[in-house]
Protein backbone atom coordinates (compact mmCIF):
# COMPACT_ATOMS: atom_id res chain seq x y z
CA UNK A 1 0.00 0.00 0.00
CA UNK A 2 1.69 3.23 -0.98
CA UNK A 3 2.25 5.98 1.79
CA UNK A 4 -0.52 8.42 0.71
CA UNK A 5 -0.69 10.57 3.88
CA UNK A 6 1.31 13.47 5.60
CA UNK A 7 2.85 13.78 8.78
CA UNK A 8 0.09 14.64 10.97
CA UNK A 9 0.35 17.34 13.78
CA UNK A 10 -1.70 15.53 16.46
CA UNK A 11 -0.78 17.46 19.40
CA UNK A 12 -2.28 20.76 19.23
CA UNK A 13 -1.73 24.09 21.93
CA UNK A 14 -3.70 22.48 24.54
CA UNK A 15 -0.54 20.79 25.35
CA UNK A 16 0.28 24.85 27.06
CA UNK A 17 -1.87 26.57 29.12
CA UNK A 18 -3.57 28.84 26.69
CA UNK A 19 -3.61 32.65 26.67
CA UNK A 20 -4.41 35.30 24.16
CA UNK A 21 -2.54 36.64 21.84
CA UNK A 22 -0.23 39.58 22.20
CA UNK A 23 -1.62 42.74 20.66
CA UNK A 24 1.67 42.59 17.97
CA UNK A 25 2.81 39.62 17.19
CA UNK A 26 6.21 39.24 17.21
CA UNK A 27 7.83 35.51 16.04
CA UNK A 28 8.87 34.83 19.53
CA UNK A 29 7.34 36.52 22.14
CA UNK A 30 8.25 34.76 26.09
CA UNK A 31 5.46 36.17 28.05
CA UNK A 32 2.62 34.36 25.67
CA UNK A 33 4.60 31.01 25.04
CA UNK A 34 0.96 29.36 24.10
CA UNK A 35 0.55 31.37 21.13
CA UNK A 36 4.78 31.28 19.99
CA UNK A 37 3.96 27.30 20.38
CA UNK A 38 1.13 27.42 18.15
CA UNK A 39 2.77 30.01 15.47
CA UNK A 40 5.72 27.94 15.86
CA UNK A 41 3.86 24.65 15.18
CA UNK A 42 1.76 26.39 12.19
CA UNK A 43 5.11 27.14 10.67
CA UNK A 44 6.27 23.51 11.43
CA UNK A 45 3.83 22.69 8.56
CA UNK A 46 3.90 25.75 6.71
CA UNK A 47 7.45 27.29 6.21
CA UNK A 48 9.44 24.41 8.33
CA UNK A 49 13.21 25.78 8.08
CA UNK A 50 12.04 29.09 9.02
CA UNK A 51 10.02 26.97 12.14
CA UNK A 52 13.79 24.97 12.67
CA UNK A 53 15.85 28.48 13.27
CA UNK A 54 12.44 29.67 15.35
CA UNK A 55 12.46 26.93 17.47
CA UNK A 56 16.42 26.85 17.68
CA UNK A 57 16.01 30.46 18.99
CA UNK A 58 13.38 29.59 21.57
CA UNK A 59 15.01 26.29 22.94
CA UNK A 60 18.00 29.05 23.47
CA UNK A 61 15.45 30.82 26.04
CA UNK A 62 14.47 28.56 27.64
CA UNK A 63 11.40 27.42 25.34
CA UNK A 64 11.56 23.82 27.04
CA UNK A 65 9.06 21.25 25.74
CA UNK A 66 7.22 23.28 23.50
CA UNK A 67 9.87 24.76 22.12
CA UNK A 68 11.62 20.94 21.26
CA UNK A 69 8.44 19.42 20.54
CA UNK A 70 8.32 21.68 17.32
CA UNK A 71 11.89 21.91 16.61
CA UNK A 72 11.35 18.12 16.07
CA UNK A 73 8.49 18.84 13.84
CA UNK A 74 9.96 21.16 12.06
CA UNK A 75 12.88 18.40 11.40
CA UNK A 76 10.13 16.21 10.40
CA UNK A 77 9.24 18.73 7.55
CA UNK A 78 12.32 19.87 6.31
CA UNK A 79 12.77 15.77 5.19
CA UNK A 80 15.11 14.77 8.58
CA UNK A 81 12.64 12.18 9.55
CA UNK A 82 15.31 10.36 11.42
CA UNK A 83 16.24 12.55 13.39
CA UNK A 84 12.97 14.43 14.24
CA UNK A 85 11.28 10.58 15.15
CA UNK A 86 14.56 10.59 17.58
CA UNK A 87 14.05 13.79 19.15
CA UNK A 88 9.99 13.31 19.34
CA UNK A 89 10.85 9.76 21.13
CA UNK A 90 13.38 11.57 23.20
CA UNK A 91 11.54 14.24 24.33
CA UNK A 92 8.84 11.89 25.45
CA UNK A 93 11.28 10.31 27.99
CA UNK A 94 11.20 13.29 30.03
CA UNK A 95 8.11 14.59 29.18
CA UNK A 96 5.66 15.68 32.23
CA UNK A 97 2.72 15.99 29.82
CA UNK A 98 0.02 13.59 30.48
CA UNK A 99 -0.15 10.36 28.85
CA UNK A 100 -2.17 11.17 26.34
CA UNK A 101 -0.02 13.97 24.66
CA UNK A 102 2.87 11.57 24.88
CA UNK A 103 1.35 9.07 23.12
CA UNK A 104 0.87 12.11 20.45
CA UNK A 105 4.32 12.37 20.10
CA UNK A 106 5.12 8.94 19.87
CA UNK A 107 2.65 8.82 16.97
CA UNK A 108 4.37 11.52 15.14
CA UNK A 109 7.64 9.59 15.81
CA UNK A 110 6.02 6.87 14.14
CA UNK A 111 4.89 8.98 10.94
CA UNK A 112 8.65 9.75 10.94
CA UNK A 113 10.10 6.67 11.04
CA UNK A 114 7.27 5.44 8.31
CA UNK A 115 8.42 8.94 6.27
CA UNK A 116 11.79 7.26 6.79
CA UNK A 117 11.23 4.06 6.00
CA UNK A 118 11.81 2.38 9.38
CA UNK A 119 8.87 0.02 9.61
CA UNK A 120 10.26 -1.77 12.09
CA UNK A 121 11.23 1.47 14.34
CA UNK A 122 7.67 2.81 13.39
CA UNK A 123 5.90 -0.30 14.64
CA UNK A 124 7.51 -0.32 17.62
CA UNK A 125 7.05 3.56 17.85
CA UNK A 126 3.13 3.37 17.71
CA UNK A 127 2.33 0.01 19.61
CA UNK A 128 4.26 2.17 22.75
CA UNK A 129 1.41 4.56 22.16
CA UNK A 130 -1.23 2.63 22.39
CA UNK A 131 0.03 1.27 25.13
CA UNK A 132 -0.53 4.52 26.73
CA UNK A 133 -3.74 5.69 26.12
CA UNK A 134 -7.53 4.05 27.14
CA UNK A 135 -9.12 1.50 24.22
CA UNK A 136 -11.92 2.68 22.52
CA UNK A 137 -11.04 6.50 22.52
CA UNK A 138 -10.82 8.69 19.19
CA UNK A 139 -7.06 8.68 19.98
CA UNK A 140 -6.83 5.06 20.01
CA UNK A 141 -8.48 4.66 16.48
CA UNK A 142 -6.48 7.24 15.14
CA UNK A 143 -3.49 5.42 16.12
CA UNK A 144 -4.26 2.28 15.10
CA UNK A 145 -4.94 3.10 11.75
CA UNK A 146 -1.59 4.36 11.50
CA UNK A 147 -0.16 1.51 12.69
CA UNK A 148 -2.12 -0.32 10.22
CA UNK A 149 -0.31 1.95 7.49
CA UNK A 150 3.07 0.58 8.64
CA UNK A 151 2.01 -3.08 8.58
CA UNK A 152 0.71 -2.93 5.29
CA UNK A 153 3.89 -1.14 3.75
CA UNK A 154 5.48 -4.18 5.79
CA UNK A 155 2.95 -6.47 3.16
CA UNK A 156 1.72 -7.89 6.62
CA UNK A 157 -1.69 -7.80 5.44
CA UNK A 158 -4.10 -10.05 7.80
CA UNK A 159 -2.25 -7.95 10.31
CA UNK A 160 -3.44 -4.30 8.58
CA UNK A 161 -6.99 -6.33 8.68
CA UNK A 162 -6.91 -7.04 12.80
CA UNK A 163 -5.86 -3.48 13.53
CA UNK A 164 -8.60 -1.71 11.58
CA UNK A 165 -11.29 -4.54 12.59
CA UNK A 166 -10.64 -3.23 16.18
CA UNK A 167 -10.29 0.42 15.02
CA UNK A 168 -14.19 -0.37 13.32
CA UNK A 169 -15.43 -1.78 16.43
CA UNK A 170 -14.80 1.59 18.30
CA UNK A 171 -15.68 4.19 15.15
CA UNK A 172 -17.39 2.30 12.17
CA UNK A 173 -18.23 5.42 10.59
CA UNK A 174 -14.51 5.88 10.13
CA UNK A 175 -13.71 6.30 5.89
CA UNK A 176 -10.13 5.97 6.87
CA UNK A 177 -10.36 2.92 8.60
CA UNK A 178 -13.04 1.47 5.76
CA UNK A 179 -10.37 2.41 2.83
CA UNK A 180 -7.28 1.06 4.89
CA UNK A 181 -9.59 -2.56 5.10
CA UNK A 182 -10.39 -2.39 0.95
CA UNK A 183 -6.72 -1.59 0.44
CA UNK A 184 -5.56 -4.92 2.62
CA UNK A 185 -8.38 -7.18 1.07
CA UNK A 186 -7.44 -6.09 -2.53
CA UNK A 187 -3.67 -7.17 -1.64
CA UNK A 188 -4.85 -10.11 -0.49
CA UNK A 189 -6.60 -10.76 -3.92
CA UNK A 190 -9.92 -10.73 -2.27
CA UNK A 191 -11.47 -7.67 -4.84
CA UNK A 192 -14.99 -8.50 -4.15
CA UNK A 193 -14.93 -8.00 -0.40
CA UNK A 194 -12.79 -5.21 -0.67
CA UNK A 195 -14.63 -3.29 -3.63
CA UNK A 196 -17.61 -3.52 -0.93
CA UNK A 197 -15.66 -1.73 2.00
CA UNK A 198 -14.52 0.56 -0.90
CA UNK A 199 -18.29 1.99 -1.11
CA UNK A 200 -19.08 1.95 2.11
CA UNK A 201 -15.26 3.87 2.67
CA UNK A 202 -16.89 6.30 -0.04
CA UNK A 203 -20.68 6.17 2.19
CA UNK A 204 -19.26 7.01 5.15
CA UNK A 205 -16.92 9.45 3.74
CA UNK A 206 -17.77 10.89 0.27
CA UNK A 207 -14.84 13.45 0.62
CA UNK A 208 -11.99 11.10 1.48
CA UNK A 209 -9.54 11.03 -0.87
CA UNK A 210 -8.30 7.35 0.47
CA UNK A 211 -11.27 6.18 0.12
CA UNK A 212 -12.22 7.68 -3.30
CA UNK A 213 -8.35 6.41 -4.37
CA UNK A 214 -9.27 3.18 -2.98
CA UNK A 215 -12.29 2.70 -5.02
CA UNK A 216 -11.13 4.14 -7.83
CA UNK A 217 -8.44 1.15 -8.46
CA UNK A 218 -11.26 -1.60 -7.65
CA UNK A 219 -13.64 0.17 -9.96
CA UNK A 220 -10.20 -0.24 -12.51
CA UNK A 221 -9.92 -4.01 -11.66
CA UNK A 222 -13.56 -4.63 -12.41
CA UNK A 223 -13.20 -2.80 -15.15
CA UNK A 224 -15.70 0.00 -14.37
CA UNK A 225 -13.41 2.34 -15.66
CA UNK A 226 -15.88 5.58 -16.19
CA UNK A 227 -16.14 5.25 -12.63
CA UNK A 228 -12.75 5.07 -11.82
CA UNK A 229 -11.80 8.01 -14.01
CA UNK A 230 -14.87 9.59 -12.26
CA UNK A 231 -13.42 8.81 -8.20
CA UNK A 232 -9.86 10.11 -9.45
CA UNK A 233 -11.48 13.09 -10.94
CA UNK A 234 -12.94 13.66 -7.66
CA UNK A 235 -9.73 13.43 -5.54
CA UNK A 236 -7.95 15.91 -8.31
CA UNK A 237 -10.86 18.59 -7.26
CA UNK A 238 -10.83 17.81 -3.75
CA UNK A 239 -6.98 17.75 -2.64
CA UNK A 240 -5.18 18.51 -5.90
CA UNK A 241 -1.52 19.03 -4.36
CA UNK A 242 -2.16 15.87 -2.07
CA UNK A 243 -0.21 12.19 -2.84
CA UNK A 244 -3.43 10.95 -3.28
CA UNK A 245 -3.99 13.43 -6.20
CA UNK A 246 -0.52 12.23 -7.43
CA UNK A 247 -1.45 8.80 -7.73
CA UNK A 248 -5.13 9.78 -9.07
CA UNK A 249 -3.46 11.53 -12.00
CA UNK A 250 -0.53 8.93 -12.46
CA UNK A 251 -3.60 6.46 -12.70
CA UNK A 252 -5.71 8.69 -14.99
CA UNK A 253 -2.60 8.80 -17.24
CA UNK A 254 -2.67 5.03 -17.65
CA UNK A 255 -6.26 5.01 -19.05
CA UNK A 256 -5.87 7.17 -21.18
CA UNK A 257 -2.65 5.08 -22.42
CA UNK A 258 -4.65 2.39 -22.86
CA UNK A 259 -6.87 4.09 -24.54
CA UNK A 260 -5.28 5.25 -27.36
CA UNK A 261 -3.60 1.64 -27.91
CA UNK A 262 -6.86 0.32 -28.55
Amino acid sequence: MRKIFLIAMLVSGAALAADPPPASQPELDLQHPGWTYQTCLELSRKNPEKAVELAGQWIGLGGGEAAKHCQALALVGVGEYGEGATRLEALVEVSRQPAGVRANMLAQAGQAWMMQDDLTRAYAAQTAALKMIPQGTKQHVEILIDRAGTLAEAGKFDEVIADIDVALKIDEFNAQAWAYRASALRAKGETDDALKDAEHAVSVGSDNVSALLERGNLYRIKKRVPEARKDWLRILELEPASAAADAARTNIERLDVDTRKR
